[in-house]
């Protein structure tokens, strides 16, 4: 999750095509004898199936409706601890507006940017990676120099991305053909007509990642809002990328699947559900320049972005209100009302504010506002949310088939999930004896709201199953190595940018604040689910709260 870039692309492999293939003709003569799907090992597999506040979020659903205790007041609320809601508290507390408290139901903040860890290392429970940025992000540039994730500028101006928290080689692999090749994008044993058309697929994103509308502005950037307005490309979104590659005479499997892949990892669907702004936009929007990384490079963390999490919330740890769910919030009296649930304590508070913000997803802002306030925000059948379970597998040892070493990223072709990512990678000792796998399957064949309850009603022996099946294919016999897997269901992790919904009217309706008291962000107000798009929402929003708050002081 949180992907958006193309690493590994270009016309030829890093390793020579031929070397490869001969060595898939030796690899496949002994792979059936190496799997053993046998499920009768996996009792030894400890690990559960972590709580989400599931049940206390449905409270809100349900109308739960407790009495307040007591009231106070308090300028200024911000309603969820995702990225959204951590940048609008930085961004305020920057610019000296600290008369504030932030609610989050989750026992940590983050989002879906949350960790946990073992004695073995961190891993994340989502987001797990940022691209370097581009150069025109400079709200983004300057935090991450505040963090030192920039070290500096070089007398060219490009930053210095600091070496530590850039993604360590090898930094992918994909296993085909019953071997592990270099890079993600399918190379070993694909017939030479499919390369070609690989290679021309990518001479069409390089031709729009450089291409301008008539507004001067790129077609496809990040942040969204940055993007050009022509129609001729917004039109894109009307059709799905599955359109988009038909109508350009793609018939590739290898392609295809990769693609697939692409829309899976950063959009939770699939090319046929994906719009082909969106489809396109995961490959044109970056064009990063650093002094010291490729353009592709990418910046990681044992523990994902709740390092970049963490970093937000420092400076506003204090004012951090965690299990808290909020119940609901309107307009009385001139000010807005947020009344609050402490899970903990069912301690219920009624707080009056000037101001604001729901950096919630559009679902719960369904519930949390009252219809008077709700009937211009059309949401019904408009935003929908993918599920994801992810998994957190920790392992003694890894069995390996031919080709390239454990990566950073390791996938597998043709496999329902997007294979793992090793939490291990950024660690400097390299001699460990355990690792921490973090798997992640999008579940995108079901119907959004079947695959949410089949999901919930899975146990984890059931799901402990089907990732020792699927990981097998790449790591024979490696249940008998696993000695640990936990399991998190988000049932709604990210939002699907589905045809005619980037750019869609009624979306950016919901973008609109009411009254000038509840303000609104959220990456599903973008269509796209990517950290940068967070961060901007949030800064977007606190601008306006501090120049709103500019006008009454006078300032």
């Amino acid at each position: 999750m949180n992907g958006q870039n193309m690493r590994t692309y270009n016309s030829l492999s890093r390793r020579e095509f031929v070397k490869k293939s001969l060595l898939t003709v030796s690899s496949l003569a002994f792979l059936p004898s190496l799997i053993n799907t046998s499920c009768e090992k996996k009792n030894h597999i400890t690990g559960s199936i972590l709580n989400d506040n599931a049940k206390a979020g449905h409270l809100i659903r349900d109308g739960f409706n407790p009495r307040p205790t007591q009231t106070v007041k308090i300028p200024i609320a911000i309603v969820g601890a995702g990225i959204s809601g951590l940048t609008t508290a930085y961004y305020l507390e920057k610019n000296n507006v600290s008369d504030f408290l932030i609610f989050d139901l989750a026992s940590k903040h983050g989002g879906n940017s949350i960790s946990d860890s073992n004695l073995v290392s961190a891993y994340p429970w989502a987001a797990h990676y940022l691209p370097i940025v581009n150069n025109s992000n400079t709200d983004l540039i300057d935090f991450l120099k505040e963090q030192n994730v920039i070290n500096g500028f070089d007398t060219a101006g490009l930053p210095i991305y600091n070496e530590y928290y850039l993604c360590f080689d090898p930094e992918e692999r994909l296993f085909i053909n019953g071997q592990w090749q270099d890079g993600l994008i399918p190379n070993v044993g694909v017939p030479i007509s499919e390369r070609k058309e690989i290679d021309r697929f990518f001479k069409i994103v390089n031709d729009f990642k450089n291409k301008l509308g008539s507004d001067g502005k790129f077609v496809f950037d990040i942040p969204l809002c940055q993007s050009s307005k022509d129609e001729e490309y917004r039109a894109l979104d009307k059709i799905s990328f599955e359109t988009f590659l038909k109508q350009n005479k793609f018939t590739s499997s290898y392609l295809f699947w990769y693609l697939n892949y692409c829309c899976k990892d950063d959009y939770g669907s699939t090319i046929t559900d994906t719009s082909a702004y969106a489809g396109l936009h995961y490959f044109c929007a970056r064009r990063a320049k650093a002094s010291n990384a490729d353009s592709s490079a990418i910046l990681t963390w044992p523990e994902g972005n709740s390092f970049l999490a963490n970093k937000l919330a420092q400076p506003i740890k204090e004012k951090l209100k965690t299990s808290h769910l909020t119940l609901s919030v309107s307009l009385k009296d001139g000010k807005a009302e947020v009344i609050t649930l402490n899970v903990t304590t069912n301690e219920c508070i009624r707080y009056l504010c000037d101001q604001v913000v729901l950096a919630t997803p559009q679902y719960i802002n369904n519930y949390l506002l009252p219809n008077d306030l709700a009937k211009n925000r059309k949401t019904d059948g408009l935003f929908e949310y993918t599920p994801w379970m992810v998994a957190n597998i920790t392992t003694s040892y890894l069995n390996e088939y031919n080709g390239e070493p454990l990566s950073w990223d390791n996938v597998m072709y043709h496999s329902k999930s997007l294979g793992y990512v090793n939490a291990c990678h950024q660690h400097l000792n390299k001699d460990e004896s355990s690792y921490v796998l973090t798997y992640y399957l999008p579940l995108v064949d079901l119907p959004i709201k079947e695959a949410r309850k089949l999901a919930r009603e899975r146990t984890h022996a059931e799901w402990i199953k089907d990732i020792v099946k699927d990981l097998n294919l790449a790591h024979y016999n490696i249940e008998e190595h696993i000695t640990n897997i936990d399991i998190k269901i988000w049932g709604h992790a990210m939002i699907k940018p589905k045809m005619n919904f980037i750019f869609n009217m009624e979306k950016d309706k919901c973008k609109e604040p009411i009254e000038n008291k509840i303000f609104f962000a959220h990456t599903d107000l973008s269509g796209v689910s990517i950290f940068e798009e967070a961060f901007s929402q949030g800064i977007e929003v606190a601008k306006q709260i501090v120049k709103i708050n500019d006008k009454t002081t006078g300032a």
